[in-house]
């Protein structure tokens, strides 16, 4: 992660804009100013109309998901151990064009030699020395869809670098180790690098981005990124550039009880930025920088308020001493759950079809019902017997919500009544119906009304699986 020499004033948004800031996790200077793919969404709370768009089918949408494997943190330590290790025999740091970052290159290039991937390394000149990438390919998958996970490697000149980013490219070595421990077979190709000077401003990655061809950029269904996952005093930071990425590791946090925040410290200064630059969507976590934690994020994560997250940020302190186990340990089973969630585990049904709608629709409290619309097209005859419906609404109060789906006849089918007693947050689930009697074909519905005071809340998405 790069150093900024202007700290922008940072805004909490529900979804980040293109970020004209350089420098900070990702490239001096550099304008994140690609189009992103993906929707435009409508913000919980704003004004708007009530009815979302119908949307057509999406075939990257996962149905199955195979559980991820446990990362041990001792692992990921004994990664950043060796980083140090080569750090130390080599003036201190592992910046480009010092000898320190090639014997780090040469390291994990080993370890995932042996465990079974093809791996390539990718020379490119920045600065006047000569700088390296490293990209490891697992073999199988579906070779038109690629899930890729990646890390800068390099440190800054002044010191070893373990946090910044040791911690991100530990994580993602040791993620790609489990899937050659688990014999996984993907659903998608997956792809995982690691990054050469990203600290003088993201060069390596731009020189892998810049030199894919058209059609094989359109192969890619998402680039996750992982720039500082260990800070001493953490934050839990997740990018928002897109929904259904953002959606995965927000909900992961939220089975451990974690509490996440929008990241903005970093916001387009990082190896993300040259994948979004093209229109690859893009995710990652962040643990913090040089920012300030503030009174009320030591209350919700601990550690200190009025310290910055890293106090060693681009210092020779940043060695293996600086280093939270506990958000290192939770941030490295974050980059698996995705992994294996988007990639691994990521199927659709031999015989079915997903139909999903993402546009947010507001939910107005004790008001009138509204409506996201699918359209489903090319199926023949009726639904089945068994239609799932998956249903992600954000709410303070999920007891005031009822919740209908509504076939292309016009019959009503509940899925949830409301309940006085429900005090509990949010409907995340899929409810089953049978939906025999209506033609497939044509616009469906979900309805959603509320019909208690004081809670408010938001459609996320929902879709439907024939």
């Amino acid at each position: 992660m790069p150093w900024t020499a202007e700290r922008p004033i940072s805004t909490r948004r529900f979804r980040r804009s293109d970020s004209g800031r350089g420098s900070g996790p990702g490239g001096l200077g550099l304008a994140a100013a690609g189009a992103v793919l993906g929707l435009i969404v409508a913000i919980p709370g704003a004004a708007g109309a009530a009815t979302a768009a119908p949307a057509a089918a999406r075939s990257t949408a996962p149905t199955t998901t195979a559980a991820a494997p446990d990362i041990p943190v001792a692992n990921v330590k004994a990664h950043l151990s060796q980083l140090q290790s080569i750090a130390t025999a080599n003036g201190g740091n592992r910046a480009h064009g010092r000898p320190g970052y090639k014997a780090s290159i040469d390291y994990i290039k080993g370890k995932l030699d042996a465990a079974g991937f093809t791996t390539t390394v990718q020379q490119f000149t920045t600065g006047g020395t000569t700088g390296y990438n490293l990209i490891a390919d697992w073999p199988g998958g579906d070779p038109d869809q690629i899930l890729m996970a990646g890390a800068h490697l390099d440190s800054v000149s002044a010191g070893p670098g373990i946090n910044d980013n040791g911690s991100g490219s530990a994580a993602v070595l040791e993620t790609a180790l489990a899937v050659a421990r688990t014999g996984a077979t993907p659903a998608k190709h997956l792809r995982f690098g690691w990054w050469g000077a990203e600290e003088l401003g993201m060069r390596g990655s731009q020189y892998y981005v810049g030199r894919l061809a058209a059609a094989e950029r359109a192969k890619f269904t998402g680039y996750l990124n992982f720039d500082m996952v260990g800070s001493p005093n953490p934050g839990y930071f997740v990018y928002d550039d897109d929904r259904t990425i953002e959606g995965v590791f927000k909900s992961y946090f939220a089975s451990l009880n974690v509490p996440t925040e929008i990241e903005t410290e970093g916001d387009g200064r990082s190896d993300h930025a040259p994948f979004k630059n093209v229109g690859i969507a893009v995710g990652g976590l962040f643990s913090g920088a040089d920012y300030t934690k503030t009174a009320a994020q030591a209350q919700k994560w601990g550690g200190t308020a009025g310290q910055p997250f890293d106090r060693c940020y681009h210092r020779s302190c940043d060695t293996s001493s600086n280093i939270n186990d506990t958000a290192l340990d939770r941030n490295s089973d974050a980059v698996a759950h995705a992994v294996w969630t988007l990639g691994v585990g990521s199927t659709t049904p031999p015989d079915g079809a997903v139909f999903e709608n993402t546009d947010d629709v507001r939910i107005p409290d004790a008001g009138a019902a509204v409506t996201s619309s699918v359209t489903v097209s090319g199926r023949t005859g009726n639904a089945p017997a068994a239609l799932k419906t998956g249903v992600d609404i954000k709410h303070s109060y999920r007891g005031d919500l009822a919740i209908d789906l509504v076939g292309p006849s016009g019959r009503t089918y509940r899925l949830k009544n409301s309940s006085g007693s429900d005090s509990a947050a949010n409907v995340i689930t899929t409810y089953t119906v049978d939906a025999s009697a209506e033609p497939a074909n044509g616009t469906w519905q979900l309805r959603v009304q509320d019909l208690g005071p004081q809670d408010t809340g938001y459609i996320d998405s929902w879709k439907l699986t024939f």
